[in-house]
């Protein structure tokens, strides 16, 4: 089986990352696309031995993206489409069909009640969206509220299949010697109490709720923020303001697996390894990776929105506590977490129902459907 993979760019984002990890545990050949920004993650599938292409497309509207899309997935004879996030959802999908590809399968990554990959809902966006849908063959839900979004904006239920993102759990064991080497790197102390915020810096995911919680929090408390963005330097200000900038470190975008796997070069596994506490502020999400790879490495965990913890089966229990979004609650239940300075870090059961080799496993199945023309359900 030829697959070709498209996703709107291949910087160090949840949904760029997910492919990459998919990728490692999908047994079919599999080239990618990418419509911009070939960044960390498109380097670390070239390293996997993964071909990746960049499309050059200069925005939204440049429709000549199309017909250089549509050229190349002729010229692959590709048996099988997936695409992801939006722009590659609208423009990879009439491009398949386009090429003679019916075989077209999307996943859909971050859609929220009220945004989408950022941008607001509006009725444009839905209706592009929904056009698209229409000539591919399936959409795959990382979540079930994502699933039951979907259906509200229009999308057939038939056509809706749960998929949802996996994790290497084995990769995010919590390891004492990368906890201090890690520390050693970003200048942490041994009995700094670290509290963790992962994921881009941008206004939806809220960071500056953890930096206003750290003001109210001991001196020994510090915040570790991992990820890059636009909102870096309005946080970096409010921490300034605050008088807590010297306890809040910035530690970037970091890839799943260190490119060298070198101690000095932590990746995310190591982060997690070197926090205390993973809070999520966001209010709005599709999954929640973040969270998942965090109960992995046995971390207790506040958050505000994680469709991943809300919809696990009745008889896992996650252990970690959802809060309501404002600073007060999070300092309230973090000084609870400081105070108990919980030991003993053993991964989640939960994180074991998100292994990325079940979800390769349900990836297959709708592959196989999609390729027969078949809606049979994937089997969750």
């Amino acid at each position: 089986m030829r697959t070709l993979h498209v996703i709107t760019g291949l910087g160090t984002g949840g949904a760029e990352q997910q492919l990459r990890l998919l990728l490692r545990h999908l047994p079919v050949h599999s080239d990618v696309v990418t419509l911009t920004n070939p960044g960390t993650v498109a380097r670390g599938l070239t390293a996997d031995g993964i071909r990746v292409v960049h499309l050059g497309m200069t925005g939204n509207r440049d429709l000549g993206a199309l017909p250089r899309l549509t050229r190349f997935v002729r010229e692959g004879r590709y048996d099988l489409v997936h695409t992801h996030l939006y722009r590659a959802c609208v423009y990879g999908r009439f491009a398949a069909r386009l090429a003679g590809v019916r075989a077209v399968v999307a996943t859909e990554h971050s859609l929220g009640e009220s945004r989408m990959e950022g941008r607001p809902l509006s009725a444009g966006v839905r209706a592009l969206y929904l056009a698209g849908e229409r000539v591919g063959r399936a959409t795959l839900a990382v979540s079930p509220s994502v699933a039951e979004r979907l259906a509200r904006w229009g999308v057939p239920r038939h056509r809706i299949h749960v998929v949802p993102n996996g994790i290497d759990v084995e990769r995010f064991a919590h390891d004492p010697a990368l906890r201090d080497a890690t520390r050693h790197v970003f200048g942490l102390h041994r009995d700094d109490f670290v509290i963790g915020g992962v994921g881009r810096l941008v206004l939806g995911k809220r960071f500056d709720i953890l930096v206003r919680v750290l003001a109210q929090l001991p001196a020994y408390v510090r915040l570790l923020l991992v990820g890059g963005g636009p909102e870096e330097q309005r946080l970096r200000g409010l921490a300034q303001e605050l008088g807590v900038v010297r306890r809040v470190v910035f530690a970037g975008e970091r890839p799943y697996a260190s490119p060298s796997g070198r101690v000095g070069d932590p990746d995310l596994p190591a982060l997690m390894s070197a926090m205390d506490l993973l809070a999520s502020p966001s209010d709005e999400e599709a999954f929640g990776l973040a969270v998942v790879e965090a109960l992995a490495s046995g971390l207790p965990v506040l958050y505000v929105s994680c469709p991943a913890v809300d919809d696990l089966p009745p008889h896992l229990e996650s252990g970690a506590v959802r809060v309501s979004g404002d600073p007060e609650s999070f300092a309230r239940q973090a000084l609870r977490i400081v105070a108990a300075r919980p030991s003993g870090r053993t991964p989640s059961p939960a994180a074991h129902h998100y292994s990325i080799a079940r979800s390769a496993e349900q990836h297959l199945r709708l592959y196989g459907a999609a390729l027969g023309g078949s809606d049979s359900r994937v089997r969750e």
